[in-house]
């Protein structure tokens, strides 16, 4: 018997920051699986940051969301119909068709995790995409030496939250972090164990990381860009290293964004800016799962997420991530009845 699913659809390009007349929750069935196939029900979906550039027409890293399909992103979720063996009817698996209640796969195209070491929101997390964007950041985009001085942006976010902490475990000295408003610059420090947080609305972000690391900051983590960037530039130590992960400041911008005003700064301290994206560190996902779970078993990391309820509230908690609403990773539980 096929499967009913409700799915969200792009249906207009946003311009600007997205509104919830950009989507659609279209209900659909799902046809029994074929030879090597599957079907997931979602228990946990992600939305994430990267997905507003997807919703636009200009190619980046990865092809736009076609208008009028369903739209993709990291999920985790249980098999309840299979065809393949190797992937039987009650595997917990993680695979890239979110934004649904039920998905259909090749057998090739999800991964079996273990349900029972960690919570299954952890593989979309601390174990998912966003621990190892920021594992790759501090060991191959802007490698972490012992007693550097890291600065992090966003740093009560999915990845600048993990990124603070494995910072330490990596040998940094002194951790800082920025994010909006007291109850997250506390979050910052006492949830996630930075030695100084920032609170950006409070202005002169130069001046506050000067003041937090007056010996200079020798790794910065990029989650934002604009003053964030120009602050970290001005505040770098020679030969600093700076991994750009993300700049949601600008991510609804309609006209061209100028670059940093520091970028001479940038050349006479001889920093290295250096783009990255997850794809291209797949080879350390293994290796930092891991790692990861032990220090999750052992509480040397923590792991934060804010979930919302309901396939029909994904959208919201889009924008709501956007805006910065989010502590950790912003989640979409799926309430299956």
């Amino acid at each position: 018997m096929p499967f009913s699913s409700r799915e969200w659809h792009l249906i207009r390009r946003p311009v600007g920051a997205a509104v919830p007349s950009d989507f659609a929750l279209v209900t659909s069935s799902v046809p029994d699986p074929g030879p090597g196939q599957v079907i997931v029900r979602n228990d946990y979906i992600s939305v994430d940051p990267y997905m507003r550039g997807r919703m636009s027409e200009d190619k980046a890293f990865m092809a736009p969301f076609a208008l009028g399909e369903t739209m993709t992103g990291n999920a985790v979720g249980r098999v309840v119909a299979s065809a393949d063996p190797a992937v039987p009817v009650g595997s917990t698996v993680t695979h890239f068709l979110a934004w649904r209640e039920h998905a259909l796969l090749d057998a090739a195209e999800v991964r079996i995790v273990d349900p029972q070491s960690v919570p299954v929101q952890a593989y979309l997390s601390v174990l998912g995409v966003t621990g190892l964007t920021a594992w790759a950041a501090l060991t191959e985009v802007a490698p972490v030496r012992d007693g550097d001085v890291v600065f992090v942006s966003a740093a009560a976010g999915g990845v600048g939250s993990v990124a603070g902490q494995l910072a330490r475990t990596l040998g940094a000295s002194k951790v800082i972090g920025s994010a909006g408003g007291p109850a997250k610059t506390a979050l910052v420090t006492e949830r996630f164990g930075f030695d100084a947080a920032l609170d950006y609305r409070q202005g002169d972000l130069t001046g506050q990381l000067a003041a937090a690391a007056p010996e200079g900051i020798d790794v910065y983590v990029d989650n934002v860009g604009g003053d964030h960037l120009d602050a970290a530039i001005l505040n770098m130590n020679i030969a600093g290293r700076i991994a750009l992960v993300g700049a949601i400041s600008v991510y609804d911008a309609t006209e061209p964004i100028p670059g940093p005003s520091s970028l001479r700064v940038a050349i006479d301290s001889r920093l290295n800016l250096r783009g990255m994206n997850v794809i291209d560190h797949e080879h350390l996902a293994a290796d930092y799962a891991a790692k990861a779970a032990g220090w999750l078993g052992d509480g040397s990391l923590v792991s934060e997420e804010t979930v919302v309820d309901g396939i029909d509230q994904t959208v919201e908690a889009f924008l709501a991530m956007m805006r910065g609403r989010n502590v950790g990773k912003m989640l979409v539980r799926l309430d299956h009845g």
